[in-house]
């Protein structure tokens, strides 16, 4: 059956609807000894160069650390990327641009700041 292609307009909205963090290179970590391959680093060890995807990496490449062949190796995602999408990242006073931890770091250092003034307030008579 024939089915409908997507016109350029749409291809291009469903590309607009990915975050950054989709967006940007995936890492991916060996299951067996736990080593992570960074597509922004490649692998100086194998000659495989800086901006190389996982996809693309030679069918005989295995992890640098253990040898294990690429099926052992499962998606964790990227590192550093907003977890937002692009049209929104000058919403909510600049938050909208740091990274997942940095949001951590935010709200949990902001909570044992709440916590310690909270504590000083048993020191006043």
């Amino acid at each position: 059956m024939n089915e409908p292609q997507p016109s350029p307009a749409e291809s291009q909205n469903s590309q607009e609807e990915l975050t950054l963090a989709e967006l940007a290179p995936a890492r991916f970590e060996c299951r067996s000894c736990g080593y992570v391959y960074e597509p922004n680093k490649g692998d100086s060890n194998r000659n495989i160069p800086a901006g190389t995807s996982f996809e693309d990496l030679p069918f005989d490449w295995r992890c640098p650390v253990c040898g294990a062949r690429q099926t052992k190796f499962s998606n964790i995602g990227a590192a550093g990327a907003p977890s937002g999408f692009a049209s929104n990242l000058n919403y909510g006073l600049g938050v909208n641009q740091l990274t997942p931890g940095q949001k951590n770091a935010l709200i949990f250092g902001g909570l044992v700041l709440a916590f310690l003034a909270f504590m000083s307030l048993y020191s006043l008579r």
